[in-house]
């Protein structure tokens, strides 16, 4: 008894710092799963690894609803902090994505393991709980920024497109469920709540995004342990290129004819275009990278950036190969998977030796000493 009070006690004390950044792990695995799924090439034995990666998603999801319950049960005072924390608050938008990446999962692979009925029922609760999420972050989050945190242009930062772009994800993912509603109302009514948050998505991303490169370009590269956090960037611009080619795939015969062939078009007018500024995107970020590195950058959850980001570029370009029938977008789908297969492999690794060795978890005054951004509390935000 006395064992297992004290094994409590610990978990207890371990999970004060547990910030809502560590859904990206979720929603990194997640994506290693679906991205790979939906590649435009068959190679033995790579579904399955998918499935198994995205049981792994699951798994992980699990975990961190569990230890999440017990930082809100036993610190509320942190949980509050987190929320009033301007480098913090922003990350509540990754656990309405990690909900509805996990459940797009299930019906991309997981189905194949747990079988379709089983698939349907999970992603149906985990879509309708990040949606509502997902969409609550995206108003209460600027909210707070607006009249709770005291925000100056310095600190603009790549995660306030977070709870922006946690509707994209379910606009994204919502086209899966549709074929298993009933025909006619039930249909049409997903897939054009889907293209609502579509559009209520890149709105709020455009409003946003000028902001955060105003600031790189007029205030110098941002902090060595935010830097990855510029692949944040490409999040919106896969995702909704994924998003339009999956309402292109499902419109026919939910919609009307002409509004189904609006969204073939759509997914080609909108979606080259986006993918080449990810691209350029990519090219940017990787360059701010590789100087952060040369300067000392260190590994923080931060490069869980990696990862999630890149795998909507790889659905993208994979559904812009659908769509337009070039082989280019399947090379680049298959090219960005390995960089997202290898990116997810270190930032894994980098986080279970990080978990076992205590950094990860300790409090500001015992974490590793990172280069400091502009503020105190963008440092704390960014590593936990």
């Amino acid at each position: 008894m006395d064992d297992s009070g004290h094994d409590s006690e610990r978990m207890v004390t371990a999970v004060r710092h547990l910030g809502p950044n560590w859904y990206a792990s979720v929603m990194g695995t997640a994506a290693v799963a679906t991205a790979g799924a939906g590649l435009p090439l068959h190679l033995p034995g790579l579904r399955t690894a998918c499935t198994a990666v995205w049981a792994l998603s699951l798994a992980l999801l699990v975990a961190l609803l569990g230890a999440r319950a017990l930082h809100w049960t036993h610190h509320r005072d942190q949980a509050r902090a987190h929320l009033l924390d301007p480098a913090t608050a922003p990350f509540y938008g990754c656990l309405a994505m990690a909900l509805s990446a996990v459940g797009g999962g299930a019906l991309t692979v997981g189905r194949d393991w747990i079988g379709t009925g089983a698939a349907v029922a999970l992603d149906a609760v985990l879509f309708t709980a990040g949606t509502v999420l997902g969409l609550t972050a995206a108003v209460a989050v600027p909210y707070l920024m607006a009249v709770r945190h005291r925000i100056e242009p310095s600190q603009a930062t790549p995660v306030w497109l977070l709870p922006l772009v946690a509707p994209m994800v379910s606009a994204a993912l919502g086209p899966l469920l549709v074929p298993h509603l009933p025909p006619g109302q039930a249909q049409e009514t997903l897939l054009l709540a889907c293209f609502a948050m579509f559009g209520l998505s890149l709105l709020g991303t455009l409003l946003m995004l000028p902001l955060v490169f105003a600031r790189l370009v007029a205030g110098g590269p941002l902090p060595l342990a935010l830097t990855p956090t510029l692949f944040l960037v490409l999040g919106p611009l896969g995702q909704s290129t994924t998003a339009v080619g999956m309402f292109a795939d499902v419109a026919p015969g939910v919609v009307p004819a002409s509004y189904s062939q609006g969204f073939g078009v759509l997914a080609v007018l909108y979606g080259v275009p986006v993918m080449g500024f990810a691209l350029l995107w990519f090219g940017l970020a990787t360059a701010h990278v590789l100087r952060a590195r040369r300067h000392g950058m260190g590994f923080a959850m931060t490069w869980w950036a990696f990862t999630f980001p890149v795998g909507t570029c790889v659905t993208g370009a994979a559904a812009l190969a659908r769509h337009t029938g070039l082989v280019v977008y399947g090379w680049i789908s298959v090219g960005l998977y390995l960089v997202l297969v290898g990116a997810w492999a270190v930032a894994a690794v980098c986080t279970v030796r990080g978990l076992f060795s205590g950094a990860l978890l300790a409090g500001p005054r015992t974490a590793p000493v990172v280069p400091r951004p502009v503020t105190g509390r963008t440092t704390s935000g960014a590593v936990r």
